[in-house]
């Protein structure tokens, strides 16, 4: 599984910022797929959590931020 990693911050408050993890459920799907695929998701998440600004994204091995 492939983990789309966000650094998301208060837009209120810059300073106060967490770590977000988005799992792919699919096995093929490649790290090279899912920075494709990432500003769509991104955008999908900013959209659903507006007090929230994504500083920083990367794609890698579920498990990092997730706890699958």
């Amino acid at each position: 599984m492939i983990e789309l990693a966000l650094v998301a911050c208060l837009t209120a408050e810059p300073t106060k910022c967490k770590d977000v993890g988005l799992v792919y459920d699919t096995e093929s799907l490649t790290p090279m797929q899912c920075m494709m695929r990432a500003q769509p998701e991104i955008a999908k998440w900013v959209d659903e959590h507006p007090q929230w600004t994504v500083k920083r994204w990367s794609c890698g091995p579920a498990g990092k931020f997730a706890k699958i």
